[in-house]
């Protein structure tokens, strides 16, 4: 290793994670990916990499880089590489979320009908495709504008921008690195939801714990209604993704690059594969917020016609809208030293803390809003970044609940209806467009979310604002 490898836990969740790996050595040679604890440290076998690999309290296995973990790697050494295994497939997947100046009061007489209408206005589910308007022109326009685009179409307010990392828009996008099959697959999708854990949410203001950095937020008291959308790059960012790990791994056997485990198929950040693999990503991160961004006009639109009223005065104004697979060069300290780095966050989160020049004004005396999906029928959290966070995680914190099982495990194990049920007593609308994805995405399924708040609140990474519980969800 070059660096250590480092987790945040709390018992509970240090006792799934060593339990993934005790598994793992029970049934070896069985396929799969490697358990969350190796990934950290084949990661921190990395060349270029800086401090240490670090995982967060959601932490669990996935594809080459554990989802939850993230690294840095310094863009002046010539052997620091670039890696799709630490973005994930599905890029700049990430959440948004919007208030609103209703309560539950409002809602709950037409809670079932605004459901449905969210429903009908939004396409989900596997192979789904959008109702905005899109030819190929406006695809590659759109992968190299990213929300400014939305924007030029009318599909965005101006402040939409201000208030979404990067500003909504990635300059390093270059459509042309972007495969002819990644945009026949992006094209027809553009404003969907998609399926897996990506999900529309009503929610409700539970709790308020910051109500100076709340209020910031537009956020008064509790009982207030908010939307949470978490979704990504579909289809395309899939393919772009794909795409890079056949030319890394060409890229790999050239340049010798030796790593731990295959899925880590990575290219030095320099070569020709690596700025081809950053230009495609940020095509597809941009791709990304035009998805969100066009689900926040159909959002709009469906609260609109519910209220007859307009989204401006329902004060649907967007609070954040954050990225958790992505990478991205930014400055950081290290040893007492600035340096440039190349991030890499997979199921992580962008936690930068006040008066730090890369967040809105309206958050400067706040801290960078942190939003955290929980699953389906369970709280979510807004929280906001640290200075503790920008030293111990540069500026990085947990991105949601995280898998504690495997999504065939969750269809062997859980029943269709009683998941329905236990929704339904809690007073929560569903629905969703396969019956199966109920079990996958049950709450029995994940991690306990306030755990992994409370263990990342408790380690001064990132603070508790808000508490939301949902009352209504879309699912795919």
């Amino acid at each position: 290793m070059q660096v250590e490898g480092e987790f945040f836990a709390n018992s509970r969740l240090q006792y799934l994670m060593f339990d993934e790996l005790k598994n793992h050595c029970k049934f070896t040679g069985q396929g799969g990916f490697l358990p969350a604890v190796k990934q950290i440290a084949n990661v921190a076998a990395l060349p270029g990499i800086v401090k240490r690999s670090i995982a967060l309290p959601d932490v669990h296995s996935g594809y080459g880089f554990a989802i939850g973990n993230m690294a840095a790697f310094d863009m002046d050494n010539p052997e620091a590489i670039l890696s799709p295994g630490g973005v994930g497939f599905d890029i700049n997947c990430g959440v948004r979320l919007l208030r609103t100046n209703l309560f539950e009061k409002d809602i709950q007489p037409v809670k079932e009908q605004l459901t449905q209408t969210l429903f009908n206005h939004i396409p989900v589910g596997v192979g789904s495709k959008g109702m905005i308007p899109m030819n190929a022109r406006d695809l590659e326009e759109a992968l190299e504008m990213g929300m400014d685009w939305s924007l030029r179409e009318g599909y965005i307010w101006a402040e939409d921008k201000e208030h979404c990392e990067e500003y909504g828009r990635m300059l390093q996008a270059d459509p042309t690195k972007v495969s002819a099959r990644a945009k026949k697959r992006g094209l027809p999708q553009l404003g969907t939801l998609g399926a897996g854990n990506h999900y529309a949410e009503i929610q409700v203001v539970d709790e308020i714990y910051n109500k100076q950095a709340a209020k910031r937020m537009g956020i008064d008291e509790p009982g207030q209604v908010c939307v949470m959308i978490h979704c990504g790059s579909r289809g395309l960012g899939h393919q772009v993704a794909t795409d890079a790990l056949t030319e890394m791994e060409r890229a790999m056997k050239r340049d010798q690059i030796k790593v731990n485990d295959r899925q880590l198929a990575c290219a030095r950040i320099n070569s020709e594969e690596g700025q081809n693999y950053l230009k495609a990503m940020a095509a597809a991160a941009n791709y990304a917020w035009v998805n969100r961004s066009s689900m926040t006009f159909l959002c709009r639109q469906a609260f609109a016609k519910i209220f007859q009223s307009t989204p401006d005065d329902l004060d649907m104004h967007m609070i954040y809208d954050v990225s958790h697979n992505i990478a991205k060069i930014e400055q950081h300290m290290v040893d007492g030293k600035l340096k440039t780095l190349m991030m890499h966050r997979k199921g992580a989160t962008r936690a930068f803390p006040p008066n730090h020049p890369l967040i809105p004004v309206d958050y400067q005396l706040t801290g960078q809003p942190v939003l955290i999906g929980g699953t389906m029928g369970t709280c979510s959290y807004v929280l906001t970044g640290t200075e503790k966070g920008m030293s111990r995680t540069f500026g990085t914190t947990c991105h949601g609940a995280g898998r504690a099982y495997s999504r065939a495990k969750s269809r062997r194990n859980l029943d269709y209806m009683a998941v329905l049920d236990d929704l339904k007593a809690k007073g929560i609308s569903i629905r969703v467009a396969s019956p199966k994805l109920v079990m996958e995405e049950a709450p029995e399924s994940y991690k306990n979310v306030t755990d992994v708040v409370n263990t990342c609140h408790g380690a001064g990474i990132s603070d508790k604002c808000i508490k939301l519980r949902p009352i209504a969800v879309i699912k795919g």
